[in-house]
């Protein structure tokens, strides 16, 4: 039997020459591309924000590098930051064998990389512009509820908030109506609005003057009108205060008082149950991200003109295309497609309803009667006029005002189509609204095109695809900080990690020859002989 040899194995065995922690890293790893890219963003922004004097602070393109390489490795902890600048030798590398505690790298994110996070975002997303990755002419857009950093059950509503509110103010004033009454005083002035706290503390101190002056010493009396002092108008203050939080949103968290209760994805219990959380929108290319923006609204077309302004604001143009699905398919959002030249393919809520066989072939829907333009009417199927009896004008959360005029049948009630017509009482009345059916017709007339159907068919591997790579891949579902600035700026970190893993998935497609996307002017036909996993960069 032959001898069995082992390599020699000595933990402690020195070297004649120390190593350089670069020899035990490849020439193509991830680490290299992230530290090139950072190295070409500019940095001035936080360079300067340090004050100097006393002792020598950590390199802010170090912290940088650190933070940025930590989020692409879904690495969100500063202690496990901390933790793998002694351990991992990329880390070890990265930040020249520094290294930095967690409380250091926690109030640098904090404090200094959140002020700039966004311009950085803004360079590496312009970086891929002028490597040719992306070109800012398409954005895909969807939106992703992320929970916020808040407990579930500190909730605070508008409409009980406002309810209380209104029970103490009534509460208040009859009680001090009573104690001027009982003191022969002139009554307070009453105002159509609740009273503020500082108008029950003058009008207390008033009334507690007078039963001393008085030598009126009903102890109840006393009592009932110095808790309005002391109590009440406390209590008046934080409804007032819960208020002005709140603003336009009907719910808040007590512990983020930024972050509004909405139904999410991942529900547990299966009962519905709203969690605290922001709406984040993005917009995509090629799987890139190329924008984001936070909201407050639960629903998505609400959140679609400032995440198209802020976009413009962002790059100085609009892109020539935009894709989204039926949550953003609104009057008010087409008519600012169209408004800003902007191509929407953009569905609307019934689009695939519509083109459905049963829909098609219904004639009692409004879209399919007969339209006399020159009088004013249309024709139900039985050929009765629905002469024109008014207008209706909706408004919106927003403030965007539509309108639509209703038509009306003279005489149902004996018609033999009835039942097939429609079910409610009296005469049949239809809503048309003769602006957004033209915003519709438009829309479905790009999304049915050639070039429509390639789109339709991108999206879901284009913003979806990307949330799942960060909430599922990346096991990202929930907020690690408070506030909708911090939380912004965590997400732009996100961003920036995910954008430049997908920069290093396009390299190293290019060095191996494969294909990662498809260009877009490709057509659905030659689309479909394209296998699923080439079309997006799904390699990452």
């Amino acid at each position: 039997m032959a001898k069995v040899v082992f390599k020699s194995y000595n933990q402690n065995d020195n070297l004649l020459f120390p190593p350089c922690l670069g020899d035990f890293i490849a020439e193509n790893d991830p680490v290299r591309v992230l530290n090139a890219v950072v190295d070409n963003l500019d940095l001035s922004a936080v360079e300067s924000s340090y004050e100097g004097g006393g002792a020598s602070s950590y390199n802010p393109r170090m912290l940088t590098k650190v933070v940025f390489y930590a989020y692409l490795q879904n690495v969100y902890s500063g202690r496990k930051m901390e933790t793998l600048l002694r351990r991992d030798v990329n880390f070890m590398w990265l930040s020249g064998m520094q290294t930095p505690d967690f409380n250091t790298i926690n109030l640098f994110r904090k404090n200094r990389l959140s002020a700039i996070i966004d311009d950085l975002f803004t360079q590496v997303v312009k970086m891929l512009v002028d490597q040719k990755i992306i070109s800012l002419d398409v954005q895909y857009v969807d939106g992703t509820k992320i929970e916020a950093n808040a407990n579930k059950y500190t909730f605070v509503w508008k409409k009980s908030t406002q309810t209380n509110r209104e029970k103490l103010d009534r509460k208040v004033k009859a009680i001090l109506a009573e104690a001027e009454k009982e003191l022969n005083l002139e009554l307070g002035e009453t105002t159509e609005g609740v009273m503020t706290p500082s108008e029950m503390t003058e009008r207390t101190e008033r009334i507690l003057d007078e039963m001393d002056r008085c030598g009126i010493s009903d102890k109840k009396l006393r009592k009932s009108v110095s808790e309005v002092k002391d109590v009440h108008a406390g209590k008046m203050k934080e409804y007032d205060d819960k208020l002005e939080i709140l603003g336009e949103r009907n719910s808040c968290s007590k512990t983020d008082p930024d972050a509004t209760f909405m139904r999410m994805k991942e529900d547990a219990m299966n009962n519905g149950q709203t969690k605290p959380g922001y709406n984040v929108q993005i917009s995509t290319e090629n799987q890139f991200i190329t924008h984001y923006t936070m909201s407050w609204r639960p629903t998505d077309w609400g959140t679609f003109i400032n995440h198209m302004d802020t976009f413009e604001q962002r790059y100085g143009r609009h892109s020539a295309e935009v894709v989204a699905d039926s949550g953003y398919g609104s009057e008010e959002n087409y008519e600012y497609l169209e408004q800003n030249g902007i191509e929407g393919y953009v569905k609307y809520p019934l689009f695939h309803t519509e083109l459905k066989r049963k829909t098609l072939k219904n004639p009692f829907l409004p879209e399919h009667l007969y339209y006399n333009a020159e009088e004013d009417y249309f024709v139900c199927p039985m050929g009765q006029h629905m002469t024109y009896v008014g207008d209706k004008v909706r408004k919106s959360d927003l403030g965007y005002r539509s309108f639509s005029k209703l038509y009306r049948a003279q005489n149902c009630e004996r018609c033999p189509l009835r039942g097939l017509c429609f079910k409610g009482k009296g005469n049949r009345t239809i809503d048309v609204n003769v602006r957004s059916r033209q915003y519709r017709d438009h829309a479905k007339e790009l999304l049915t095109s050639e070039r429509g159907l390639y789109h339709r068919s991108m999206r879901p591997i284009e913003p979806e695809a990307v949330f799942g790579q960060i909430k599922h891949d990346g096991r990202f579902r929930r907020f690690h900080y408070r506030g909708s600035k911090l939380t912004g700026a965590e997400f732009a970190t996100i961003a920036i990690a995910h954008n430049i893993k997908k920069m290093i998935s396009v390299m190293d497609a290019k060095r191996n020859g494969r294909r990662l996307s498809l260009p877009t002017d490709v057509p659905p036909a030659a689309r479909k002989r394209v296998p699923k996993s080439a079309a997006g960069v799904s390699q990452a």
